[in-house]
């Protein structure tokens, strides 16, 4: 059986079901999700004390259940970016995405040459160790197509360029950040005001007229406020909740409603 990669779960038009670990990092983390149904997790940096070493452990929990993994780094800064790759995620997320010139640096930081400036060290982990005899510029292409990008769109400048931060080459997905986006509009919780759903029609608008695919993830609460305004195709997983990521051409993902996978109780 071919292993499932995050490249080919973004690359295909089915909504896929995954979850953030904010505190369960345990070496059984990768086989409980796996057999609980999740096709990725993600492990939050942004909002935990977790650091690199615990990076480097649960990317090899993942790896032993043949689960992606994406970790949110905590900050824009290069060193998050590129540790975050160097330790063997498969791709990054990436908090509060506001314009082109930080999503371009974004690219830069998580991308080898031509297509970014990411500082070279192989033979680690994201190549799993091996001793490999291929050309360089090889292994860089294949670590490009293998590193996967996601910008997370919460501020009211990020809504307003979405459209073109969506469609620089190597932006994989948006993350709509819903809560964030209510909070820097100045109105805290407040999903029916006429400024949220603007912006967030906006970051819509923007994942959907991406010519080369983009998708879209969210939260499953953010669903359910998406899904009330009429648009339940945006939906992506938490521990205590769950994330979708829909590609753009994807029909409508199960309903928010539904809520998020849930492992089977214990006989």
């Amino acid at each position: 059986m071919t292993t499932q990669t995050l490249r080919s779960l973004i690359g295909n038009q089915q909504t896929k079901v995954g979850t953030f670990l904010f505190e369960f990092a345990t070496p059984g983390i990768g086989q409980i999700l796996k057999a609980a149904g999740a096709d990725y997790a993600v492990l939050d940096m942004e909002h935990t004390g977790f650091g690199f070493d615990r990076v480097r452990e649960v990317v090899r929990y993942c790896q032993a259940a043949e689960l992606p993994l994406i970790v949110r780094v905590p900050s824009q800064q290069r060193h998050h970016i590129s540790r975050a790759l160097d330790a063997g995620a498969e791709g990054v997320m990436v908090p509060i995405v506001s314009s082109v010139v930080q999503a371009k640096a974004v690219l830069e930081a998580a991308k080898y040459w031509p297509d970014g400036t990411r500082g070279v060290a192989l033979g680690l982990a994201h190549e799993r160790f091996e001793m490999r005899s291929e050309p360089v510029l090889e292994r860089f292409a294949e670590q490009n197509r293998r590193t996967v990008i996601i910008l997370q769109v919460e501020d009211p400048r990020g809504a307003e360029a979405a459209d073109e931060i969506a469609a620089l080459p190597g932006v994989d997905a948006l993350w709509l950040g819903h809560f964030d986006l209510s909070n820097f509009l100045g109105i805290p919780g407040a999903f029916d005001d006429p400024r949220f759903e603007a912006a967030v029609t906006r970051i819509i608008a923007a994942w959907r007229g991406a010519s080369r695919g983009a998708a879209l993830a969210i939260t499953t609460e953010g669903a359910a406020t998406a899904s009330a305004m009429g648009r339940p195709e945006v939906s992506t997983p938490a521990e205590a909740g769950s994330t979708r990521i829909a590609s753009r051409s994807a029909g409508p993902p199960p309903s928010p409603a539904r809520g998020p996978r849930r492992t089977p109780p214990r006989s």
